[in-house]
């Protein structure tokens, strides 16, 4: 029987990436308790800035030889292709701008990943955002210099980021239900409630804290046997 092992291609969430004392730093405990919980080697592909498109040359070239074990795929994509370019917005309120990928070339360029990874021979696996608290992620912004007025002049109301963001999440739901490939739903096991969020979430309003990774561990490890059935 082949050894199974587990690849992650994502964004700084599922890098492991927490924002303390006004710097980035990456906290790898959860991959490494995974691994040592289920007795299989995990390749973390994630990078920081990571969108669907840049995944997709690295993904590509990872593809091109078969595995060497039974091995899953984790797809954790959006939260980055959601984001805009703040700077120009706060310079220009009035203009029209956009997300660094739009829903539709989103689609196209995830639906195009798990094709890569059906033909490789992997199991693909789609990974929900966990939410956000987007009075924190615009104090971030701002105190990078950029003008809080200008922005929410163009914004309307600072929950639109919010609701953006997990327009996001629906699409890759979305995807993986009419793709057919299981999903690690993050974002419904973090809690609705922005109260019972804060202590989950970084002061960057965007990165989840040492609790919110704890959570995410709980979520991989307790759906493992149901997502990943070959992980015992």
């Amino acid at each position: 029987m082949l050894q199974t092992s587990v690849a992650i291609f994502g964004d700084s969430i599922l890098k492991g990436v927490l924002y303390q004392d006004g710097k980035y730093q990456v906290n790898h405990s959860w991959e490494r308790m995974f691994s040592e919980s289920f007795s299989v080697p995990l390749l973390n592909h994630s990078r920081f800035g990571n969108t669907v498109q840049k995944v997709l040359p690295s993904l590509k070239r990872f593809c091109a030889s078969p595995p060497a074990a039974r091995e899953y795929a984790l797809l954790e994509l959006g939260g980055n292709d959601c984001d805009y370019d703040w700077a120009s917005v706060a310079a220009m309120p009035e203009g029209r701008h956009f997300c660094k990928t739009p829903p539709e070339t989103f689609v196209s360029f995830y639906r195009e990943a798990i094709s890569f990874l059906r033909e490789s021979g992997r199991i693909p696996v789609a990974v929900t955002l966990p939410p956000i608290l987007p009075r924190r992620y615009l104090n971030y912004i701002c105190s990078k210099g950029l003008s809080r007025t200008t922005i929410m002049q163009w914004l309307g109301r600072e929950e639109e980021i919010a609701r953006w963001q997990e327009t996001y999440s629906s699409l890759v739901y979305q995807i993986a239900r009419e793709e057919q490939i299981p999903v690690l739903d993050l974002r419904r096991s973090f809690p609705q409630n922005r109260l019972e969020l804060e202590s989950l979430i970084g002061p960057d309003g965007i990165h989840p804290s040492l609790s919110g990774q704890a959570l995410i561990y709980d979520v991989l490890s307790s759906r493992a046997a149901e997502v990943l059935p070959l992980i015992s």
